[in-house]
């Protein structure tokens, strides 16, 4: 426990309950992870050997889709469970590009936003907010106090390998349009999630193994993810495995898409 010292771990956070978020930072070869969620990975890795290259894929779509979303005119992003802070951060991609762009993250996890926090301390154009994105109303209350985005101008809402975490108890669909209702038309939706259409024995091994951290795993069919882009217009290619949404060419396509376990897509709101 000898990790429970250093500086980015906010007092009080449960280090023997594994999380998604820790998960995914581990899996990206990231070092803000305990023992508990590197025991976590290596049984998601035995249910799903390619989940490096998953996670990998998922990150590549992020960056691919907020350039995408720059050269379509935004300049303001809300990232919604962002998770922890590793590279290709999605404000690092926009001011590479634009360094007026504005990002507010958006997490409740306790290490990904002590992290952010000092991450973004001395950076006036982005910062994070802590909160449960299925709870749209704190959010955006929450958001407009940071004073960062202006709600009358399209925003780049970034829902990237998330919403596989909310159950359809919570009603994911109700969920996203409460964000696209608060944004501006011209508003882009970035959107990531696992499926069982692509692997779906590893899907059901990867289900049964996350079953005992916080944040048990919900995938869904690529019917059921069109349905969540209700008011936006999907752009092409439509909804597809992480790797073929714009691939770059010898860069993101790996050697069989379908091994990207994730289907993404993005839409612009009508």
């Amino acid at each position: 426990m000898a990790e429970s010292t250093t500086t980015w771990v906010p007092e009080g956070i449960d280090l023997d309950r594994p999380s998604a978020a820790r998960l995914y930072d581990y899996l990206l070869g990231g070092g803000h992870n305990f023992a508990h969620d590197r025991e976590l990975a290596h049984r998601f890795l035995k249910a799903q050997p390619h989940a490096r290259e998953i996670a990998r894929h998922n990150r590549s779509f992020l960056r691919r889709s907020v350039l995408f979303m720059i050269e379509n005119g935004l300049r303001q992003f809300l990232d919604l469970g962002s998770g922890i802070p590793t590279v290709g951060n999605v404000h690092e991609i926009a001011h590479n590009a634009d360094p007026a762009c504005r990002v507010v993250y958006v997490d409740y996890e306790e290490v990904a936003c002590a992290h952010s926090n000092l991450m973004l301390a001395s950076n006036p154009n982005a910062t994070i907010v802590q909160a449960d994105l299925t709870v749209p109303e704190e959010v955006l209350a929450a958001t407009r106090a940071t004073g960062l985005l202006d709600f009358d101008q399209p925003i780049g809402v970034i829902m990237a390998g998330v919403f596989h975490f909310v159950p359809d108890a919570k009603e994911p669909a109700k969920i996203i349009g409460r964000y696209r209702d608060a944004t501006a038309d011209g508003s882009m939706l970035s959107f990531s999630q696992f499926t069982r259409d692509l692997m779906p024995e590893e899907m059901d091994r990867v289900v049964e193994v996350m079953k005992s951290s916080r944040d048990p795993m919900f995938p869904r069919t690529r019917e059921e993810i069109i349905a969540l882009f209700d008011g936006y217009e999907i752009v092409e290619p439509g909804i597809v495995p992480t790797a073929l949404w714009h691939p770059d060419t010898g860069l993101d396509d790996g050697q069989d898409p379908n091994l990207a376990g994730i289907l993404a897509g993005v839409g612009r709101k009508r």
